[in-house]
């Protein structure tokens, strides 16, 4: 079972890479190996709903500059699995947009950790007049632990927070600017515990 740890000056969190997605897991493994995340900010903070790092440009980037358009060179096919769904503490590729990108490809190295909030079953009741039948695992999760159902099916999540929730609810109540980035910098180090 593939497992990395994501630290932090605020504090480590431990997070397990799921088998059901195979590119996604052995590429994150791979650039966590090659250093590729080391020094790489949490760019993009958006409180009750995500952190999102991984943008090379963010290392060392001056206070203020607007970050999220590094890549890695490369895309990855989604890898969507109705069982992998975006409860508090996944983790999921960030991609662009399907208006440039219709196939819904992952970013080769930006992600995001879900925080997002809990719901009432009426909310959710409203949420599937919508969009179609959660299931029951879903439900359970969404008005337990939270999460942001409305990403699902849309970007692929492949893995979960392990340990260290609590750093990512704190990072997700960080100050940011007009861009969502934090004011204050928050750097990580990623480094692989289990392959």
């Amino acid at each position: 079972m593939a497992k990395v740890k994501i630290s932090t000056v605020l504090g480590d969190i431990t997070v397990r890479l799921y088998d059901e997605t195979p590119a996604h897991r052995d590429n994150f493994i791979k650039l966590a190996k090659e250093g590729f995340y080391n020094g790489t900010l949490f760019h993009r903070v958006i409180k009750d709903f995500m952190i999102q790092g991984g943008d090379p440009e963010s290392k060392g980037a001056p206070a203020g500059r607007q970050l999220g358009s590094g890549d890695a060179g490369y895309t990855l096919p989604a890898e969507f699995n109705p069982s992998l769904f975006h409860k508090r503490g996944a983790l999921s590729a960030a991609r662009l947009g399907d208006n440039v990108n219709p196939e819904r490809r992952s970013s080769g190295c930006q992600f995001y950790i879900v925080w997002g909030k809990t719901y009432s079953p009426a909310q959710l009741a409203r949420y599937e007049m919508f969009y179609g039948p959660l299931g029951a695992e879903k439900k359970e999760a969404y008005t337990t632990v939270g999460g942001t159902p409305f990403l699902d099916g849309q970007y692929t999540v492949f893995g979960e927070v392990e340990s260290g929730l609590e750093i990512v609810g704190d990072i997700q109540e960080s100050a940011t600017d007009a861009n969502d980035r934090p004011l204050q910098d928050i750097a990580m180090t990623v480094t692989v515990i289990e392959d």
